[in-house]
């Protein structure tokens, strides 16, 4: 079970941190751009959000599978697949939860304003510097929301792991698909044991959420 916890927190962070990092730049050109095509980017950023995890899940189970065109060209390399593997459960966990690290950062950066940024530049800013010491900053709130709901939406995912990593014990075993297998065992008990403590942490997750936005509130000016 220890395993299989950690392999659960491996991914839930690694996927947060990828993500904060992928998910600042789309959100700020979402939130900034004045071109009719960011809704079209809107829209298919959003996507997972309608789907049903296990069309996402066999869509990045046949990318990363070794006829894809995207494995052949890492044949050179040694890599043949990416399918059941951590790695790969890491890939399709960046899809599944990417609008849920979008979303907070989108409205956090439209809620800046044009104002703090146009202060900046006639102070001799540039572009990168207004984005770094202005926009970052007042947008906290929406990179604490983003973490919280990227790590708890992938601590919770089962249809796009159970897709793509196939619950292989000591490598793509986590705790929704544990309780999948103790489900298909009859072992209720321990399925209780640990659905319990999923419902605990989301409750834990949101409730969090909830006071560190309440308390950056506080805080700003």
């Amino acid at each position: 079970m220890d395993l299989v916890i950690w392999t659960t927190l491996d991914l839930a962070l690694t996927t947060t941190a990828i993500l904060l990092v992928l998910a600042t730049p789309i959100a700020w050109w979402l939130a900034r751009s004045r071109r009719w095509s960011k809704e079209i980017v809107g829209a298919l950023v959003a996507l997972p959000l309608v789907l049903p995890p296990t069309v996402i899940g066999f869509y990045v189970l046949v990318a990363l599978g070794p006829d894809s065109p995207l494995m052949t060209l890492l044949h050179p390399f040694g890599v043949r697949t990416l399918a059941f593997t951590f790695t790969g459960l890491v890939i399709g966990s960046l899809f599944y939860s990417l609008p849920f690290a979008v979303q907070p950062l989108r409205t956090a950066f439209e809620a800046v304003g044009d104002r703090p940024l146009e202060l900046a530049a006639t102070m001799g800013a540039g572009p990168l510097d207004r984005f770094v010491t202005v926009a970052v900053p007042l947008a906290r709130r929406g990179f604490v929301s983003a973490a919280i709901l990227v790590f708890a939406h992938t601590v919770g995912e089962f249809g796009v792991v159970l897709m793509i990593g196939g619950a292989i014990p000591g490598r793509t075993e986590v705790l929704s698909t544990r309780i999948y297998q103790l489900v298909e065992s009859l072992d209720f008990a321990a399925a209780h044991r640990i659905a319990a403590g999923l419902v605990a942490f989301a409750f834990a997750a949101l409730l969090g959420l909830l006071l560190a936005e309440r308390r950056i509130g506080w805080i700003e000016p």
